[in-house]
């Protein structure tokens, strides 16, 4: 009985709804307030709810502070050609040692970042861990470490090793088995049996496929890599955990998130440009000044280059915010989606 009224409550509120039952007497007034054709939860069933979410906040608190400190010591262990290019050569005059996490400032940034994910899950995704749903617990726990391992990766080193995105590819097909075994809120029981993993497929195929056609535009009209491959095997496998209705929110949130930093970086190169010219026009030999500049420019590894911004930080961005605000998207932006004609 208390069962069914735990999923009648998740499943028709949205999971959002006990961030605003501060106590029982809000909780239960929400709860009269809405409720029309599913059993009134008394006060013992609410406070039982209550000190449940209780739970999992303080286990999520807990929980990221210690993954955090896990992350930051794991990092300085990864082989250092995890932390390379596929063809790094040691002797290469521009070669560099990876950097790794330090506890200030990375460690601190993980063990906040991960504790503040957990939270923000079990707010906006109660009914996961109300219910529960063990195996949707299960990825949340584990593909957030692993989220940050890829944005200080990337941010540090420039690189996305393959071993974090086989993971991330492991945690989708869990994914996929929980739709079969714990049900998911984005097909109806109606829908042919087949289409959540056909909507995991195509998700990832379209988001591996799309950072391809950005590198392929970009090397063809621009003459530069625009999208790296650790970025485009990352896509694939962030596609087969969140499928095409997540591929939407990693996509926006990512390219969002990438512009606010994007422009600011495209401005100072402008200004850097515009300094160089100066020096050159008013040097003696600008001919020589110029192939001055190049060569030191020329010596900059790549991960120091100052006009290249990592897209791998933004992905991890988008997926941890889909991933732990899965259900309050299907809720709220549905309609959104629907109305982009992105229904599958």
């Amino acid at each position: 009985m208390f069962i069914a009224n735990q999923k009648r409550f998740f499943g028709v509120f949205g999971t959002n709804k006990l961030n605003y039952a501060t106590n029982l007497d809000t909780m239960l007034k929400v709860v009269k307030k809405r409720t029309l054709y599913y059993t009134y939860l008394d006060k013992y069933e609410a406070g039982y709810l209550l000190m449940s979410m209780r739970f999992w906040l303080i286990t999520g608190i807990v929980a990221g502070a210690l993954l955090g400190l896990l992350v930051t010591y794991l990092f300085g262990k990864f082989p250092e050609k995890w932390l390379q290019d596929y063809d790094y050569d040691p002797k290469a005059p521009n070669f560099r040692i990876a950097r790794r996490m330090k506890m200030v400032p990375h460690g601190i940034i993980t063990c906040i970042g991960l504790a503040a994910c957990y939270v923000v899950s079990v707010i906006f995704a109660a009914d996961f861990y109300i219910v529960p749903y063990p195996m949707r617990i299960a990825v949340i726990y584990l593909l957030m470490p692993v989220l940050f391992l890829i944005f200080m990766a990337d941010k540090l080193n420039r690189i996305i090793p393959d071993q974090f995105s086989i993971f991330i590819l492991f945690l989708g097909i869990i994914s996929a088995v929980s739709d079969y075994t714990e049900g998911t809120i984005w097909f109806s029981a109606e829908a042919a049996w087949f289409a959540p993993m056909l909507n995991r497929i195509i998700a990832a195929v379209a988001g591996g496929g799309f950072l391809l056609l950005i590198g392929f535009l970009s090397m063809t009209f621009a003459g530069k890599e625009g999208m790296g491959q650790g970025d485009m095997k990352l896509m694939f496998a962030l596609g087969l955990l969140s499928g095409c209705y997540g591929l939407v929110v990693i996509l926006y949130v990512s390219v969002f998130t990438a512009l606010i930093f994007a422009i600011p970086m495209l401005i100072r190169k402008y200004r850097r440009k515009r300094e160089e010219e100066k020096i050159i026009k008013n040097s003696k030999n600008p001919s020589k000044k110029r192939r001055e500049l190049e060569l030191a420019r020329s010596r900059i590894h790549y991960a120091d280059d100052p006009d290249y911004l990592a897209f791998g930080p933004f992905l991890a961005t988008g997926c941890a915010v889909f991933i732990a605000m899965e259900p309050f998207f299907y809720t709220h932006m549905f309609r959104y989606f629907d109305a982009l004609g992105v229904i599958f």
